[in-house]
């Protein structure tokens, strides 16, 4: 009797299918196709049906489908994360245009930030320019309101500059904004301040690059614009009035640091200061053409600027913290409000001396506490 085993038949291939390797699961593909390019949530159910045929058929295509599944469900949580975002802001404006507790006492037409050009008006909830992206209410000038529009534009770049960079850049840009828009700096009221609106991290990273500039008024009730530019004024009190805001502006950039510290941002800081009061100078000897009756306050104005310059021009050369603060002082002390007050009158422009130039400007101790600030 033989003891030769029976014969034995390879395995028969899976039911319907031929000899060779399986074929790819189809919803494994259309898993993360779905996922990266149309509905995430789709394709999270494509992923777990591939996964179930590919166990029980053995087709291949498991680590797409895997991938797939992967991709839906991260793509499905920034899909609701945006969702729940756009239903917040949704829901917060429908509730103030429904007139919903605290907006509904706000006068004017609810509007988007981005909507204001410049000369808008607008309130805002409490007169809170404070709020870094606040609903607004447009609103006629000629009406109490808030805020005053001076600049807005979107911000160059891809990247985010950085809290401290943009908030900087934010401030430079908008000082020179209401330089340019209420050029007259002593006719503005002495409750105006500017504020801007600058989009956070979080709002650049969602395509948010608006910049807005605001006169604000909201500590008193305000009616009427403010605005008193190039299109306003004359052009000699245009020329004028560039020039001494150039001065002001400049005076604003002295360094944060201590002067021993800095000694070099701060000799720096004087050669600006020498510049821009060099152009003052240049302008002062031309402003007669015009009108004559400047003549004899633009001639003192001048003597004064150029006393200045020279005080300037030894802070400059500084060898110590010590004598640049003294240099600093006297280059101050040579430019009296009086001079200046008496040339703007000459110009029909206004007279009434700012709050920020009635402090005292500085002393041998401490420096100028001239500052303008920004919100």
């Amino acid at each position: 009797m033989s003891t030769q085993p029976p014969y034995q038949w390879p395995a028969p291939p899976p039911q319907g299918y031929a000899y060779g390797p399986p074929p790819l699961n189809g919803f494994a593909l259309a898993s993360l196709l779905v996922g990266l390019l149309c509905f995430p949530p789709l394709g999270i159910v494509f992923g777990i049906v591939a996964l179930v045929q590919i166990g029980k058929k053995g087709e291949r295509g498991k680590v797409l489908a895997v991938l797939g599944l992967v991709v839906s469900v991260l793509m499905s949580g920034v899909l609701v994360l945006g969702a729940a975002r756009a239903a917040d802001t949704f829901f917060a404006r429908a509730g103030a245009m429904g007139a919903a507790e605290p907006y509904e006492d706000v006068e004017g037409e609810l509007a988007d930030l981005g909507e204001l050009a410049v000369g808008s008006c607008f309130n805002v909830p409490g007169g809170d320019l404070l709020d870094e992206n606040p609903f607004v209410y447009r609103i006629a000038c000629s009406r109490v309101h808030d805020a005053e529009v001076t600049f807005a534009r979107a911000l160059d770049g891809t990247r985010f500059p950085g809290e401290e960079e943009l908030k900087e850049s934010s401030a430079e840009d908008c000082w020179r904004a209401q330089d340019a828009y209420a050029m007259d700096t002593w006719a503005l009221p002495p409750y105006a301040e500017m504020f801007y609106f600058a989009p956070s991290r979080e709002r650049w990273e969602g395509g948010d690059r608006l910049l807005v500039c605001v006169i604000g008024t909201a500590e008193q009730e305000h009616r009427g614009s403010l605005r008193k530019d190039a299109g306003v004024l004359a052009p000699d009190q245009v020329a004028f009035l560039r020039a001494m805001n150039a001065a002001d502006l400049a005076l604003g950039h002295a360094p944060d640091a201590e002067v021993d510290e800095a000694l070099e941002e701060y000799r720096a800081w004087a050669r600006e200061m020498d510049g821009v009061l060099a152009a003052e100078s240049r302008m002062l000897d031309g402003a007669t053409a015009a009108r004559p009756q400047v003549a004899g306050p633009a001639g003192v104005q001048r003597e004064r600027v150029e006393a200045a310059r020279q005080e300037w021009r030894r802070a400059a050369e500084a060898k110590t913290g010590d004598g640049f603060m003294k240099a600093w002082d006297r280059a101050l002390a040579e430019l009296p409000v009086a001079p200046e007050k008496a040339l703007r009158g000459a110009y029909g422009l206004s007279t009434t001396v700012p709050e920020w130039l009635e402090e005292p400007q500085g002393d041998a101790s401490g420096g100028p506490s001239v500052e303008r600030v920004s919100a």
